[in-house]
């Protein structure tokens, strides 16, 4: 699973899948727009605003025919019309036409609310953050003694990851089919440092929190997360994936991936030659929706909506879900690249990304099909959401820079701003 924030999103597939993980599109492409119900597209003609929605559409589209394929924009700046908009390259419409409330894998979202279950139970005083993991998990994680919850939390643990080990990379791709139990990715993963001293994203760090909740609590993690999260913000769209398959009742997004061909760019040095995601092609794409991915589990498995998600973060943000005290631990980061003091951090399960308008939180995700990028501002009043049907894609040199633009922009709708000029957007990318 992949994060993609100001500085995460220039990773290499390390990063990008592990966090986590450019093809020419048909030139004329369908357009979608819809509302929720309860939200209607602010069309509303002769405004500054109306232009701005405009312009973050041209964007979508921009984005949708330049390699990311599909993309789902929701921008609500606490007042007036929530903005919702779906765009997609036209030969995608043939697998399915995108609509702003399709189901959607959040991938490393997840993590915050993860680490939200982790808060809720030091609150109550059954977990601390300075137990060593050791405590909750005996000899599951190396130098587990030397690790606490904390470090688990914020990435600062020394793990290394697991997912792209050639043990497992061949999963991430669907290539075999495997179920992963979380004490046999904990056994993949090396130690890569002194415990504390580096900031370095693994999902090691989470699959193993997925355990201590589990160890702490006696409830399988998919039912604490609907006991003290879903079921309480009514997000009736959100479940954690077991299984390859989606829940019915609801669309789901078709995600893709380029062919091994095109993917080469992007893999790690030594990966096999001709190694590319399974699933049905679909010109130069592959169609990968039927991935498994429930061996993210607590790192990245959650199936979610746009308004959904933005139900949860918002109602985190603003107090909702946690004590002040906890708030304030997760909101207590660390610098994400130490020659970068200013740039992006990490808290507790929750990202502080700096954007050229200004500064929000939330978190990125990214698997095999999907990426999204999830904030709200400080207070949660706020929130944006952009999610594109393929996450690898979007890395490739001839999707990134549009999609960084449209991400850039999406933001700056949300905090009221100026969208960002192209070549402003382009460049900083």
């Amino acid at each position: 699973m992949g994060t993609r924030t100001q500085s995460t999103r220039r990773r290499s597939l390390s990063a990008a899948v592990a966090l986590t993980l450019a093809t020419a599109i048909t030139a004329t492409a369908a357009v979608t727009a819809s509302a929720s119900p309860a939200h209607p597209v602010d069309t509303s003609p002769g405004t500054a605003r109306q232009s701005q929605v405009k312009q973050l559409a041209e964007l979508a589209q921009e984005a949708a025919d330049t390699g990311s394929l599909g993309t789902i924009v929701r921008v609500d700046r606490g007042h007036g019309p929530v903005v919702e908009i779906a765009r997609q390259a036209a030969w995608t419409r043939a697998d399915h036409v995108l609509r702003t409330n399709d189901q959607f894998r959040v991938a490393s979202n997840t993590k915050t609310v993860t680490a939200t279950l982790v808060l809720q139970l030091v609150a109550e005083g059954r977990i601390r953050l300075a137990d060593p993991v050791e405590k909750w998990l005996p000899g599951l994680v190396p130098g587990g003694q030397g690790i606490t919850v904390e470090m688990l939390l914020n990435h600062t643990s020394g793990l290394d990851d697991f997912v792209l080990v050639p043990e497992f990379l061949p999963s991430l791709l669907g290539l075999e089919q495997r179920a992963w139990a979380p004490e046999q990715l904990l056994a993949l993963a090396e130690t890569r440092g002194a415990p504390g001293e580096e900031w370095f994203y693994s999902n090691a760090n989470y699959v193993a929190l997925g355990l201590v909740l589990e160890k702490a609590t006696g409830q399988p993690l998919a039912d604490l997360m609907e006991q003290r999260v879903i079921r309480p913000l009514g997000m009736k769209d959100t479940y954690l994936s077991t299984d390859a398959s989606w829940r019915t009742g609801r669309g789901h997004v078709t995600g893709y991936e380029p062919d091994a061909e095109h993917l080469a760019p992007l893999l790690p040095p030594g990966a096999p030659e001709g190694l590319g995601p399974a699933g049905p092609a679909r010109g130069d794409h592959v169609d990968v929706t039927g991935i498994d991915p429930s061996w993210a589990g607590a790192s990245g498995g959650m199936v979610s909506t746009a308004q959904d998600w933005d139900r949860f973060l918002t109602a985190l943000m603003s107090g909702k879900l946690l004590p002040p005290a906890q708030m304030k631990q997760m909101r207590t980061t660390v610098a994400q690249d130490a020659a970068d003091p200013k740039g992006d951090r990490y808290g507790l399960g929750l990202m502080e990304v700096r954007t050229p308008c200004g500064t929000v939180w939330g978190h990125t995700g990214g698997l095999p099909g999907y990426g999204s990028e999830i904030y709200t501002d400080r207070t949660g009043s706020r929130s944006v959401t952009v999610l594109t049907s393929t996450n690898l894609g979007v890395r490739l040199p001839a999707a990134a820079p549009a999609n960084k633009a449209l991400a850039d922009a999406a933001v700056c709708t949300m905090l009221g701003k100026p969208l960002p000029t192209t070549k402003t957007a382009t460049a900083t990318h």
